[in-house]
């Protein structure tokens, strides 16, 4: 599902990030276009997701964003906004699932690799 929702033409040239946006069953309500950037970066502002799923109503997310380096092991920058985001959005009692990080190497799930 996640490689689907990416432009494979420049998933190794621009650094994008995705917000799925999910209900109490984890049933998908939507994906959002949370930002697109440059070779090494780009924006995750985390009062827009959280307006985003507000408005959408979503009980949880799983964020997600690609590396152009191809390798999909998760910076310590993408452990902080991680950290962030899990603390704001839980005040509005919004889970964050997961956060999985593309790479032409595969793909990181934080949940799966005990980050979460």
């Amino acid at each position: 599902m996640v490689i689907n929702n990416w432009n494979l033409g420049i998933i190794e040239f621009q650094e994008e990030v995705k917000v799925v946006l999910l209900n109490r069953a984890n049933v998908v309500l939507g994906i959002y276009e949370m930002s697109k950037g440059g070779i090494s970066g780009t924006v995750v502002d985390i009062r827009i997701i959280l307006a985003v799923a507000l408005k959408s109503s979503a009980s949880g997310i799983i964020l997600v964003h690609n590396h152009p380096s191809g390798d999909p092991e998760p910076s310590d920058a993408d452990r902080r906004i991680t950290e962030r985001l899990k603390e704001a959005l839980g005040l509005m009692d919004i889970r964050v699932i997961d956060h999985v990080v593309v790479g032409s190497d595969g793909c990181t799930s934080f949940a799966e690799k005990g980050y979460m």
